[in-house]
């Protein structure tokens, strides 16, 4: 008689710098038949590092972690490993981002509020032979549209980016950026070179007061009077 059938194994290592969320994800993986949690990683760097020590077949990756470029992120565990199947799973969806990612190889890319079912479907999904490669997306329609181009040639931001400015401008800190948008201030620091790259800025101010000139930002209000 034989053997009933078993799904096969899949050794996963999930990063995301928030412990509740990321053990809750462990052990919801870890009630699948077949799936083994190998390593957990708070940061960006700590994910390359144990991907290259345990040799996962899934990585789940938050991209706002500390220490994380997602780009970099990305090719680096690819670089390390080509077979790797990397799921990006975040509650940001922009689609500059998206479509990056995409481009460089990622296997899924899910939206934290996607169901239980589609992330179980994602981590068991295998790629098929020959050039056939199957990718699983769960984002906003927007993020998966044709790029447009960017409103100032000489240095468009993202809809991200523009938030960041903004609050800068209001003479908000990194960490308090990041507080007030849900998100790890290593991709506040992030957005900001970017921001200073395509405005050619020298400082914070100098990058606020470029984007108010070419129309990227409303002008700032005037600081109110004390009597």
């Amino acid at each position: 008689m034989s053997a009933p059938d078993t799904p096969e194994s899949v050794r996963i290592l999930v990063a995301d710098d928030h412990t509740l969320l990321r053990e809750a994800l462990c052990d919801l993986l870890r009630s699948e038949p077949g799936f083994e949690i190998v390593a957990q990683a708070g940061n960006g760097e700590d994910a390359i590092r144990l991907a290259a020590a345990h040799r996962p077949d899934v990585v789940l990756l938050d991209i706002e972690m500390p220490r994380n470029d997602p780009p970099a992120t990305v090719r680096r565990l690819l670089q390390g490993d080509p077979g790797l199947r990397i799921i990006v799973l975040s509650m940001y969806d922009g689609q500059q981002l998206v479509q990056e990612l995409l481009h460089l190889g990622i296997s899924g890319y899910l939206h934290k509020s996607t169901g239980r079912e589609t992330l179980i479907s994602a981590v068991r999904s295998r790629e098929g032979g020959g050039e056939l490669r199957t990718v699983t997306v769960s984002v906003s329609p927007d993020s998966l549209r044709a790029p447009q181009p960017a409103p100032d040639s000489a240095g468009g931001l993202s809809e991200r980016e523009a938030e960041v400015l903004t609050l800068v401008a209001q003479a908000m800190s990194n960490r308090q950026i990041a507080v007030k948008l849900g998100i790890a201030e290593g991709t506040i620091k992030r957005h900001m070179r970017n921001i200073f790259t395509k405005l050619d800025a020298v400082s914070r101010i100098d990058a606020v007061n470029k984007a108010v000139e070419r129309g990227l930002l409303p002008q700032p209000d005037p600081p109110r009077r004390r009597f």
